[in-house]
């Protein structure tokens, strides 16, 4: 499963309404209390022209299955839930997040196998490209996040991560739909795109952390 607030979803500090309708149909994971900061630490993926077009086809043919599909404006891998942080929490975090991963170098992921998500509760189902190279490195990323998330006592990363890049999203649970023929298909898509090799070979040079409205960047050595 993946968490259910990601960035780019609005969770700014003083939000009041939980009004499904105002952002495309999404549903908290929790609900909204003042002063409580929804928290996701994850590793930012800026993607080449090439990457777009790749995109484009993936999702112009999902939508054969489920029409509802949305691209991803931005990308990401995770490398925690969705947490949430008390407002007076967030400083001393990031220090110990700072601390933590100062040691890491930046490294190269390989994410080129199409797969299906949804949410730990179901309201929302995404196509995804998993990482079949450079799960070692992301394993100690997130054994660090973790230690720092046992800091606070907040729930740490799932315990057999299935680390991707989410690509596309539709409201509800989509995944018998998507599974299957349409998965066949899309990977198909990838494996025949050129240079999908080269292009779906990732450097992470930072971890970031978003924080309600607030983003923090921790370069890698």
């Amino acid at each position: 499963p993946v968490p259910a607030g990601l960035p780019g979803d609005p969770e700014p500090e003083e939000a009041v309404s939980d009004d499904s309708s105002r952002h495309g149909g999404r549903v908290r994971g929790f609900p909204h209390e003042r002063g409580s900061w929804a928290t996701h630490v994850y590793l930012p993926c800026r993607v080449q022209e090439e990457f777009l077009e790749l995109l484009e086809l993936l999702v112009s043919r999902a939508r054969t299955y489920v029409a509802s599909l949305a691209a991803m404006e931005e990308f990401h891998l995770s490398l925690s839930q969705c947490v949430v942080l008390r407002h007076h929490w967030i400083d001393p975090f990031v220090r110990s997040l700072k601390e933590r991963l100062a040691p890491f170098h930046r490294f190269f992921c390989v994410a080129d196998q199409v797969k299906v998500y949804t949410n730990e509760n179901k309201t929302r189902t995404f196509i995804g490209l998993e990482v079949s190279a450079g799960h070692f490195q992301l394993l100690e990323l997130v054994s660090e996040v973790d230690r720092v998330l046992e800091e606070f006592d907040l729930p740490t990363f799932y315990k057999d991560p299935s680390f991707h890049i989410s690509l596309a999203w539709c409201v509800g649970d989509m995944s018998g739909r998507l599974e299957g023929q349409c998965l066949q298909e899309l990977q198909d898509i990838v494996d025949g795109f050129e240079d999908s090799a080269l292009l779906l070979r990732v450097q992470w040079d930072q971890v970031r952390c978003k924080s309600g409205n607030k983003c923090f960047s921790f370069p890698l050595r």
